[in-house]
């Protein structure tokens, strides 16, 4: 290895021999940014810095002097080791490791030493272009810690052989790159995991980038073992190099701190919990991200806390939510049969999911919603074209099923957004009804002898949805997080509910007595006869509160002086009205049009939204109603808009800038708004607004599609309040925007730069916060100086504890869940202007959100 060939043209020994090397061309094409690659793992960079070329000649050839020391057993990716010690992944085309090697032909092995310029791979592009969305061939330096990449002009045609770039060692500009010296040895235990790989494809380039983006979040020393290969899991071409296939079985080792952790998480990835020793025969089921412990000892006591998922106290029974496991074999018969399995599973499984939905009452909007989404599940085109791959290629229908939606869950786990995290149990759950029905089986349906409180790993939506629910007062969830699907349906149905608990929710045998204060996030096992009697009187008292609530919440909202109080509704669509009138909402202050628009293959026509809009508003009976304009992006995603791949999608293109950057999308919705009958009840308002231009964009359009209908009645075109940018210049924006609504949970998470779909900061993301309060205030007072209103659709604005202090700032309009409204109501009738003003103003002053919720517990200590 230590024997040169010359230095190529491209890269001559005056620059080499300074640790410089020059990269040329590796084939002729369109050069282009990694940011263009329809790929999340390389326009993401997980993988590494470098560019990309669409090719328009079908040889790969060497881009530099180096040793190859990879080939993909698929022949559809290589790596070089340049002389400065750059690691080279060169990769042809996008999901063309499903290939297999059709198309392919190496010129070179593993272990010889390359010049510049020498043909590497062979590609047939008719032959492969008819079978991957795209030929296009990422360069990436795969150890880019250690190395740099100058910057490229891209966005022009290149030759094989044009100069594109210089790669040095980082932070060096004339000596050579130094030898790293070795890691110091990790202290502590080792934690072991064996893992059975169920990617169809094995650990290829997007797997191996995502696991490494993994490894290095974590402080942990991790390891990959396959037969004889190690492999640091930290370098995604060390991972590539251990060549898994579907079905090996590796070994993670960690070391120090968070070890534990770290190697279960890596080992959720990877695939499904493996024996010690490999064997053939069934695959088993996902393993949990919790490891269940050692049972507790029936009668003793054990206190914990978790993230409070749905508030509420309550006191109940023990009843541990143990899932069904349903197993499956790997081979299967002929395709056809197999084909034909797993298509009438999918038909039974909507069948019932449908039935579901249809037996739903009208105030359970929220499970409409979710199950309608597992519907789309079923019919995902992506699963079904990985699972028919596999069935093609001998696999029996489950094992195809199951692998399909195992590789998706995985690949949505690595992202690493605990958003997005959550919304994989979705999957899971679709996974498991198409499983069952395949083996015509259904879900063994418990039976409560009392009042019950569940303890799980976790709850998928479906198995809520079949629980005798009018005897389970409180869940507690080892995993998930505060905006995961079951906290929506447990706080939908007014269950106190914790999540994130850990192990210990895994400890308690079924029986125990269970003290569960949601609203603290704390769980109490053998507590005292005394504190059960006093938790029971409390939520007792709390029933008949909401009883009386409830039976007054038609009245008219007004404070004991007399003041009026707007109090609306949050809708999600359609089905929410009934319910949120019967809780008595004067009106809707936030309709999410998203439901519209999410889980299909293309957007909803002017006509398709025009009648949804037109049935709430009809349903409404003539009280307001407020429709936000499309809010997706960053966790909502709508595939047909073709967004561009962002490494931080919370401040990227969403709300009104996805809106803006795809006029049609956002006419057709203003035009559908604009034709709701009678004019004057509907007023249009948009999310995420952020600069004037914006709303000024938006506003042109809104005229230009109000003469074009040739409707006269003018429209309230209203903002919501929910970056600071608005909330400081709230006087400038209050002179062209009707109304504000302020959205609590995106301005507390981006005033306080913390992710409010993180489950890790669930207790630390407080609306009550002194910087958001007062941000509160500047918004109410700019729109204040030119007679605009200013409501709340926030989260905040649904807690009874709240109303004081948001009233006190000067807000007149609240929009709450449709559960929260008859005890916000309550609330706001026994206030006075007068003092609420003073509390606001102190709370102000605070330091601390504890420090806001002291001040008003005592001032409201039965709130």
């Amino acid at each position: 290895m230590n024997q040169h060939s010359p230095a190529s043209p491209a890269a001559p020994s005056s620059t080499a021999d300074k640790g410089v090397v020059q990269l040329v061309a590796p084939l002729a094409g369109w050069l282009m940014p990694l940011d263009e690659v329809a790929d999340p793992v390389f326009s993401g960079r997980i993988l590494g810095d470098g560019f990309a070329i669409d090719p328009t000649e079908a040889t790969l050839r060497a881009p530099l002097d180096g040793i190859v020391t990879s080939i993909h057993r698929a022949k559809h990716a290589l790596t070089l080791k340049a002389d400065n010690g750059a690691e080279i992944l060169m990769h042809i085309g996008l999901d063309t490791v499903g290939l297999k090697g059709e198309g392919f032909t190496s010129h070179v092995a593993e272990g010889d030493r390359v010049a510049a310029g020498a043909p590497l791979i062979d590609f047939d592009m008719d032959r492969i272009a008819r079978r991957v969305r795209s030929l296009v061939v990422p360069v990436i330096i795969t150890n880019g810690d250690a190395y740099t990449i100058s910057t490229i002009a891209t966005g022009r045609v290149v030759a094989r052989g044009d100069v594109l770039a210089e790669i040095r060692p980082s932070g060096i500009a004339a000596v050579p790159a130094p030898v790293a010296a070795p890691a110091a040895a990790p202290t502590g235990a080792v934690e072991r995991r064996t893992v059975k790989i169920v990617d169809p494809f094995g650990i290829h380039a997007r797997p191996a980038g995502l696991l490494a983006a993994f490894a290095k979040s974590t402080k942990a020393v991790m390891t990959l073992s396959l037969r004889d290969r190690r492999a640091d899991a930290k370098s995604p071409t060390a991972v590539m190099l251990l060549g898994a296939e579907c079905g090996d079985v590796l070994t993670i080792e960690a070391t120090g701190p968070g070890a534990a952790d770290a190697a279960t998480r890596l080992a959720a990835m990877l695939g499904t919990a493996a024996p010690q020793a490999a064997t053939a025969g069934p695959a088993k089921p996902s393993s949990a991200v919790i490891v269940p412990p050692v049972m507790l000892a029936a009668g003793a006591a054990l206190d914990f806390t978790g993230v409070t998922a749905a508030p509420g106290i309550a006191v109940g029974q023990s009843y541990r939510l143990v899932p069904q496991v349903v197993d499956v074999v790997e081979a299967g018969s002929d395709p056809a049969t197999e084909t034909a399995s797993l298509t009438k599973a999918r038909d039974a499984t909507r069948a019932i999911i449908e039935a579901d939905i249809a037996g739903l009452g009208a105030t359970s909007g929220a499970e409409a919603e979710i199950l309608a989404a597992h519907i789309s599940f079923v019919d995902d085109p992506d699963l079904l074209a990985r699972a028919d791959e596999l069935i093609a290629a001998g696999k029996s229908a489950g094992f195809a099923w199951k692998s399909a939606i195992d590789a998706q869950v995985a690949a949505l786990r690595a992202l690493g957004k605990p958003i997005l995290i959550e919304r994989a149990d979705d999957l899971l759950d679709v996974q498991r009804r198409v499983l069952l029905a395949l083996f015509g089986r259904s879900d063994t349906i418990p039976v409560f002898s009392g009042d019950t409180i569940l303890f799980a790993d976790d709850v998928l939506p479906s198995q809520f949805t079949g629980l005798d629910l009018t005897k389970v007062v409180g869940i507690v969830l080892a995993r998930g997080g505060p905006t995961s699907h079951v906290a929506i349906l447990a706080a939908a149905k007014g269950i106190p509910a914790v999540v994130a608990a850990g192990a210990n929710a895994l400890r308690v045998p079924d029986g125990q007595t269970v003290l569960l204060d949601a609203d603290t996030g704390k769980v109490r096992i053998g507590a005292a006869d005394k504190a059960i009697e006093t938790i029971r009187r409390s939520a007792t008292l709390r029933r008949d509160r909401a009883a009386v609530d409830l039976a007054a919440a038609q009245e008219e909202c007004r404070m004991a002086d007399g003041t009026r109080i707007d109090v609306y509704a949050n809708l999600g669509g359609p089905d929410d009205v009934d319910g949120a009138l019967a809780r008595g909402a004067e009106g809707c202050g936030l309709m999410r049009s998203e439901f519209l628009f999410l889980n299909r293959t293309a957007a909803p026509s002017e006509d398709e939204q025009l009648s949804r809009y037109q049935a709430i508003a009809t349903a409404l009976k003539g009280r307001p109603l407020i429709v936000r304009t499309l809010d997706a992006g960053a966790d909502k995603k709508v595939p047909y808009a073709e967004l561009p791949t962002e490494e931080n999608p919370a401040l990227g293109t969403r709300g009104v800038r996805l809106s803006l950057a795809r006029p049609s999308l956002l006419r057709d919705q203003i035009r559908a708004i604009l034709r709701v009958e009678p004019h004057g009840q509907t007023r249009i308002m948009l999310p995420m607004i952020a600069t004037i231009e914006d709303l000024r964009a938006v506003r042109q359009v809104v005229d230009a599609e109000r003469a074009a209908l040739g409707r006269k009645a003018p429209i309230e075109l209203g903002i919501m309040v929910e970056v600071p940018s608005v909330a400081l210049i709230a006087e400038c924006f209050a002179r062209e925007a009707d109304f504000f609504s302020i959205g609590t949970n995106d301005l507390t998470q981006y005033t306080l730069a913390m992710d409010r779909g993180n489950a890790s900061f669930a207790d630390r993301i407080d609306p009550l916060h002194p910087a958001v309060l007062r941000l509160i205030a500047m918004a109410v007072d700019g729109g204040r100086a030119h007679g605009r209103v200013t409501g709340v659709c926030g989260s905040i604005a649904s807690l009874p504890l709240a109303a004081p202090i948001l009233i006190g700032l000067g807000v007149t309009e609240l929009s709450a869940t449709p559960a929260a409204i008859p005890g916000v109501k309550a609330r706001v009738r026994t206030l006075t202007l007068k003092r609420c003003i003073e509390i606001a103003d102190a709370a102000r002053l605070a330091d601390t959100g504890d420090a806001v919720r002291r001040l008003l517990a005592t001032e409201w200590p039965d709130a």
